[in-house]
């Protein structure tokens, strides 16, 4: 496991029922002090342009914000393809960063953004993790823009026993 999750996807595991059950959680942040991300999928029925007329000028102001997570469901957190990584404003993974909507963002490809997020203080997500509630596989610049079933296809991508996994109904009484 590496020392910091910064830029892995956290896939909720079949045990999980709370907030988070069936969840792909992308890790913007992850320290000693804490970690933060947000969960991709999760649409809203708000465009971009509307809830933050800061952005509306870039690529994908017309999509609509997505639910990051229980936490601050007010923040906003924006993230960009950037065709120059160096311009975000965090690196996350790729040509993926955070947006500082102050910022020039000039080579922005794509936007997608989200209203709260998930966060755990610090040790916690690492308690998680060594009680197997999270499934961790490495994210790539294309997961804040996948639709579909999330959970399964990041399940599927991590492959092996997981791809099995990824088969099981969301009710699993259908099973």
């Amino acid at each position: 496991m590496p020392e910091s999750l910064r830029g892995h996807l956290l896939i909720a595991a079949p045990s999980l029922f709370d907030y988070f059950r069936r969840t792909v959680v992308l890790v913007l942040e992850h320290t000693p002090d804490g970690a933060m991300g947000v969960v991709l999928g999760r649409e809203s029925e708000t465009r971009v342009a509307d809830a933050v007329p800061a952005l509306a000028g870039l690529p994908g102001a017309e999509d609509v914000v997505c639910l990051g997570g229980p936490v601050a469901p007010d923040a906003v957190v924006a993230l960009g393809d950037f065709e120059h990584a160096e311009e975000a404003g965090t690196h996350v993974v790729g040509s993926l960063g955070t947006i500082d909507p102050d910022g020039a963002n000039d080579s922005v490809r794509r936007v997608r953004v989200f209203a709260g997020y998930a966060g755990w203080a610090a040790g916690q997500l690492d308690g998680e993790l060594e009680q197997e509630a999270w499934i961790v596989h490495a994210a790539d610049r294309e997961d804040p823009f996948r639709t579909g079933d999330l959970w399964s296809d990041a399940l599927h991508r991590k492959g092996g026993r997981y791809r099995l996994m990824a088969t099981m109904p969301a009710d699993p009484s259908l099973n």
